[in-house]
């Protein structure tokens, strides 16, 4: 956003990869509101860029315009394109970098894929008050209401792809969709995780939906012939070498990251969930608690075994979403590039 100090003279955001960033934008919202950007203060989320990538150098853009002061809300955590305060500064523009956390967490997940080997990864909890999925293994069972459940859907909307493991299909036949369908530029992709065996080919997640690519099935690559039968209705993708029975997650999200998927909205279940926090792949955290208890001889735990390394967090939204609470957590770490 351009400012002149009484009143807003233009404003932009980056439409998608290859357009203009949000700082051009502004500039020429500005030029075409008859406005002149010399002397103004521009206020951006991310620091304006410092290099020539699918479009020129946001800072340079800003130099030229005789912009007087820019207020960064973060530092770009890119390192190729980190600079642009540098840069303005050398050009006797006044920048003042706020550091403020609601930009920082409209970057979350950019800054996890372009400082790490895989894509940004979110997972989604839901559970009873006392820890549990479901009062018995080997049944569907709706725990939270409609409020969680809009969330959920909100929340797949805005992740390139929605990971669950191949026992949440084989239970709960989901379908992975935006509801109700929305328009976006790049496909979304359902992903199913798979340790030692096949799904059935007549799940739910194989169906052919506008607007979604063909659903990825993650495979160990030693186990080829097992999953052979799936090639037909989605793309499989084999992870490891040949001699590899068990799927390595890491790789199976590098995987992932190659195809150009940024972040991943992994919604279970609780063995997937565990092997991923065990694994220190888990950037942020949304637990869901229904108010029910449901302990008993064989009620499922949410997370099935987890082990490994503590991840510190830090709880940064609490919220009642009808009858359930939220309960939001990212790393403790400022720097995205410390996740890996």
């Amino acid at each position: 956003m351009l400012t002149d100090g009484t009143r807003t003279i233009g404003e932009g955001f980056h439409r998608a990869h290859g357009e203009p960033h949000a700082e051009v934008e502004a500039l020429r919202d500005a030029r075409a509101r008859g406005a002149d950007p010399a002397g103004a203060t521009l206020y951006v989320t991310l620091e304006p860029c410092n290099h020539a990538g699918a479009t020129g150098p946001c800072a340079a853009a800003v130099i030229d315009a005789a912009v007087a002061r820019v207020v960064v809300g973060t530092r770009d955590p890119n390192p190729v394109a980190a600079g642009g305060v540098e840069r303005l500064r050398t050009a006797s523009v006044a920048v003042t970098i706020a550091d403020d956390a609601w930009c920082r967490a409209l970057v979350e997940d950019f800054s996890v894929f372009v400082c790490s080997a895989r894509p940004y990864v979110r997972l989604k909890l839901a559970a009873s008050i006392d820890g549990y999925i479901a009062p018995a293994p080997g049944r569907r069972y709706w725990l939270t209401g409609d409020e969680s459940r809009a969330y959920v859907r909100e929340l797949r909307a805005t992740h390139d792809a929605v990971l669950v493991g191949a026992g949440t299909v084989r239970v709960d036949d989901p379908q992975l969709t935006v509801r109700p369908p929305r328009g976006r530029r790049r496909p979304y992709v359902r992903v199913v995780a798979c340790e030692q065996a096949a799904v059935g080919t007549d799940r739910a997640i194989f169906s052919s939906v506008d607007g979604y690519a063909p659903t990825i099935v993650l495979a160990p690559a030693g186990l080829r012939a097992q999953f052979a039968p799936l090639e037909a209705i989605a793309e499989v993708a084999y992870v490891g070498d040949d001699a590899a029975i068990a799927l390595d997650l890491r790789m199976a999200l590098e995987t992932l990251r190659s195809r150009g998927i940024v972040s991943v909205l992994c919604e279970g279940g609780p063995t997937l969930a565990a092997r991923l926090i065990a694994a220190d792949l888990v950037d942020r955290f949304d637990w869901l608690v229904a108010p029910v208890v449901l302990h008993g001889p064989g009620a499922v735990l949410a997370l099935a075994g987890a082990d490994g390394k503590t991840t510190p967090l830090r709880f940064d939204r609490v919220e009642q979403l009808g009858p359930d609470v939220l309960l939001s957590a990212g790393r403790a770490s400022e720097g995205a590039c410390s996740a890996d």
